[in-house]
């Protein structure tokens, strides 16, 4: 079997029984191009492959139009969410209130419901409408055609790339390949995994292959960059998702501390990357001296450019 394949079928299989059945019942080769699977109360079930949005129909046949789709219902989605959090929904709590949990296998399930405010912040989301099914998937060799930017080591690198463009699945392979020397020599690799994600971390296990990186699952950015400085020496930290004020601040005292920072960020380009303080922020630490720009969702883990921060800055 694929390893596409396999990978949507652990998600699917978490999924409450009816739903699942349903999933299973695809296709091979139109399963391993699936990258999300959305479940709205009342609404059929919709998959994305990047490009497209698909329907399923009970009997695992696709099509491109909604009204043949098989419809979950509010209790599919009550059941599954259940199911996801491992019925114990009070233990996902710090998850739930930022709109997420990550579940075995490293799969992201984003979540729609009723925001419940505490002291002006959100304490939970209640009343579950909608859950968005992210498929993490290892490709091994996927960043082989960026690592000449990478290796040998002379500043950061900062990954840009929409939603869906294969960030964290580059990240995965990267981390791998650093800290084993595939292609360079073995670096001290620290991953920092704030949601599990990167490491398909569920409790005390990881079903995604890291190499020799020593991973720190579960800690803020910040709190995990300064904890693998002071107890781990690492050459190389990787992290997924940066553009707060309090990451930029962390991936500065990780620079400071002689490390090179590996990370990624939301944008589209160059153009829309700089639109963002966040992230003008982030480049004027002079942590990241390579800019990777990712292409599109239907073309995932594909460089389009290629920027020489130094160079920009200087006026190149």
């Amino acid at each position: 079997m694929n390893n596409k394949t396999k990978c949507f079928d652990s998600a699917a299989q978490m999924l409450c029984g009816e739903l699942s059945a349903v999933l299973m019942r695809i296709s091979d080769v139109k399963k391993q191009g699936i990258q999300e699977i959305r479940l709205r109360s009342g609404k059929p079930v919709a998959l994305s492959d990047g490009t497209d949005t698909l329907f399923v129909c009970k009997d695992g046949s696709i099509v491109y139009t909604p009204e043949r789709g098989f419809v979950c219902t509010q209790r599919h989605i009550f059941d599954t969410f259940k199911q996801l959090c491992g019925y114990s929904i009070y233990s996902r709590q710090t998850e739930i209130k930022n709109g997420y949990i990550t579940v075995k296998g490293g799969h992201r399930i984003g979540l729609c419901g009723t925001a419940e405010i505490k002291d002006g912040e959100i304490s939970t989301v209640t009343d579950i409408t909608s859950l968005n099914v992210r498929i993490s998937r290892q490709i091994f060799g996927v960043a082989a055609g960026i690592m000449p930017h990478i290796v040998p080591v002379g500043g950061g690198v900062l990954i840009a790339g929409a939603p869906s463009t294969g960030k964290t699945t580059l990240l995965r392979d990267i981390a791998y390949r650093l800290s084993l020397g595939k292609g360079c020599r073995i670096m001290r690799t620290c991953v920092i995994d704030e949601r599990g994600e990167l490491s398909g971390g569920y409790r005390d296990e990881s079903e995604i292959d890291l190499g020799l990186a020593d991973v720190l699952r579960g800690y803020p950015k910040g709190d995990g960059i300064m904890q693998s400085i002071r107890s781990l020496s690492p050459q190389i930290i990787i992290c997924d998702e940066v553009g707060t004020q309090e990451d930029a601040q962390a991936v500065a005292q990780g620079a400071n501390a002689g490390a090179y920072i590996i990370a990624t960020i939301h944008a589209q380009d160059y153009h829309s990357l700089m639109q963002r303080k966040q992230a003008q922020r982030l480049l004027e630490t002079g942590a990241f001296g390579t800019l990777i720009i990712l292409d599109s969702s239907d073309k995932p883990c594909v460089c389009s450019e290629v920027i020489n921060l130094k160079e920009v800055v200087m006026g190149i």
